[in-house]
């Protein structure tokens, strides 16, 4: 069976999408798992890392994101969402992560997110809005070892939906105080959503990412996490580098993990960062 994993923070810009993808193509190089991303991010950046820009505006153009599976939700007469075209196949431009596939997303989500809440949920409970990703995906997660869901930097009802499938969920945070300060939200509201499905879904860890190794600050929140309760800290921590921030922009052909992510370890940190997370699980 798979592991599913959402990758989750209130607060956007603390390298919860570049963790998602890197976390895949390490455990896609180095550990030759199958994987799929799940993106389910309207900002995209997980989809147009994994396959570019162009390659998205071609398929949100064809409806092929899931945006369309959730639109079909508030019009279930007229089914347009389309599994076999929506799921992209090997992607990635890292020439040895290539057991990855992706179901890409699309800047529509923004508008479907609140006209999900009022969905009738059936006689049956058959159309439950926080249902919806795992209806649609369930003949294909045990085609993988591990699937990846980048959620969306709230707990509104498509983030519910990557939880709903998910047996654990991280944290990447920044370690100062306004990148930290809705961690002990996170797992009370997704501890009360599990008790309320009657699911486990862990708290795998916090990943502190883009650590500044000058910064007193950093130091100083990354001590105090270690020390708080409300979930752990993984021992790998993500340094902030100009090469990591850089890695959102595709290229055209393929290169290698060190290519793209730098050659002062940076993927054999992020590498032993996958191999703590797969540990846990």
């Amino acid at each position: 069976m798979a592991q599913v994993v959402s990758t989750i923070n209130l607060k956007g810009g603390v390298g919860k999408t570049h963790t998602t993808v890197a976390i895949a193509e390490a455990l896609s190089a180095y550990r030759h798992k199958r994987i799929l991303v799940i993106d389910l991010d309207p900002q995209t950046n997980a989809t147009t890392m994994l396959i570019g820009e162009e390659r998205w505006q071609e398929l949100n153009g064809k409806g092929h994101t899931l945006a369309q599976l959730f639109k079909d939700a508030l019009d279930p007469e007229n089914p347009k969402f389309d599994l076999s075209k929506t799921l992209q196949k090997k992607v990635s431009d890292v020439r040895e992560a290539s057991s990855i596939d992706l179901l890409p997303s699309s800047l529509d989500l923004i508008d479907v997110q609140d006209r999900l809440a009022t969905i009738p949920s059936g006689k049956f409970f058959e159309a439950n809005p926080i249902a919806i990703l795992q209806r649609a995906v369930k003949s294909i997660l045990d085609d993988y070892d591990l699937v990846l869901i980048d959620c969306p930097p709230n707990l509104g009802i498509i983030t519910l939906n990557g939880l709903r499938i998910s047996n654990g969920y991280i944290i990447p945070t920044i370690p100062d105080i306004l990148s930290t300060y809705g961690i002990p939200q996170i797992v009370k509201r997704i501890g009360e959503f599990s008790d309320k499905i009657g699911e486990s879904i862990e708290p795998l860890g916090i990943v502190i990412s883009k650590f500044r190794t000058q910064s007193t600050v950093h130091h100083n929140t990354t001590r105090q996490l270690r020390q708080e309760k409300d979930a752990a800290c993984f021992k790998t921590v993500i340094a902030e580098s100009n090469t990591i921030s850089g890695v959102a922009e595709t290229v055209e052909g393929q290169r290698t993990m060190k290519q793209k992510y730098g050659y002062k370890g940076e993927p054999e940190n992020y590498l032993a960062l996958a191999d703590e997370i797969w540990a846990k699980l």
